[in-house]
């Protein structure tokens, strides 16, 4: 577990963008389950990849016309029982931080898992992820 002040700046990055920090296990159940629409999920993390590519490439994402309903973020090595339901729903993908995952009604439809982010630009996770928006959004 990381401290929480430690990362404050790095949930800022995409709260202050407009994600909503989901902390607790109960608000992703009502995040994921209860949208209707769409949901745009980060699993945040500490990592060099999270910082240059995933959150970045997130917030470039979700300037395009078609974008998710909602978005949202779970931290890992933070929020870890949140972080751990919200795996449930990514699910049969492993456990992998950064991801970035889009659900429509409830259901999971576009994943990004780590090694999808690991080495790749903000730019193309952005383009990725527009490309999703534009089919599904």
């Amino acid at each position: 577990m990381y401290p929480v002040e430690l990362t404050i700046p790095m949930t800022r990055d995409l709260t202050d963008f407009g994600f909503e920090s989901l902390s607790a296990p109960s608000d992703v159940v009502t995040a994921i389950e209860q949208n209707e629409g769409t949901l745009l999920l980060v699993v945040n993390s500490v990592c060099g990849c999270a910082a240059a590519n995933a959150r970045p490439g997130a917030k470039m994402a979700i300037q395009n016309e078609k974008k998710p309903d909602r978005c949202v973020t779970v931290f890992a090595g933070v929020d870890r029982d949140a972080t751990d339901k919200a795996r449930e729903y990514l699910l049969p993908y492993p456990p992998s931080s950064p991801a970035i995952a889009l659900f429509k009604e409830g259901k999971l439809v576009h994943m990004l898992e780590r090694h999808h982010i690991e080495g790749r630009t903000a730019q193309v996770i952005a383009s990725n992820l527009v490309q999703a928006f534009d089919h599904f959004c």
